[in-house]
């Protein structure tokens, strides 16, 4: 007995070749979409290279000022001077270098909520647009069918 296997693949592209869908509204969301993305990516990198050269030249100014620290002394009490005055310029180094990365961090977030409300106006407009466009065509199909 022989069994006819359903052609689900032609059943399927058949039925949705019978509902006729206009694509360009997900190529213009995939546009806008990779678009966001691509500033948010640039953005990210900034902030991050940024980030770098604060943590870099934090870096490079503790090494300057370890230098002096390690230099022999004569005096006992000299070797507690020197602790002192790094330990004075680290605070002063670590306070300086925290409100720099301060700084990147908040003209991050300022960049990425400007970003986001650009990014809804214009989807909203994109919406609109499709939904007006669709209710445009429904409305001629419509008077057509009833013609």
């Amino acid at each position: 007995m022989a069994k006819a296997t359903t052609d689900y693949t032609k059943m399927f592209s058949d039925m949705m070749g019978s509902f006729p869908m206009d694509m360009s509204a997900y190529e213009g969301a995939m546009k806008s979409s990779a678009a966001l993305t691509e500033k948010m990516a640039k953005l990210t990198l900034d902030a991050a290279d940024k980030s770098t050269e604060i943590s870099t030249a934090w870096t490079k100014s503790t090494l300057a000022k370890m230098g002096d620290l390690s230099t022999a002394k004569a005096d006992p009490a000299d070797y507690t001077k020197a602790m002192t005055d790094f330990a004075s310029a680290q605070a002063e180094s670590a306070a300086e270098h925290m409100s720099a990365f301060a700084e990147v961090a908040k003209k991050v977030q300022m960049d990425t909520v400007e970003l986001m409300l650009a990014a809804g106006k214009d989807m909203g407009e994109e919406a609109q647009a499709a939904v007006k466009k669709a209710t445009d065509e429904v409305t001629k199909a419509t008077k057509a069918a009833s013609k």
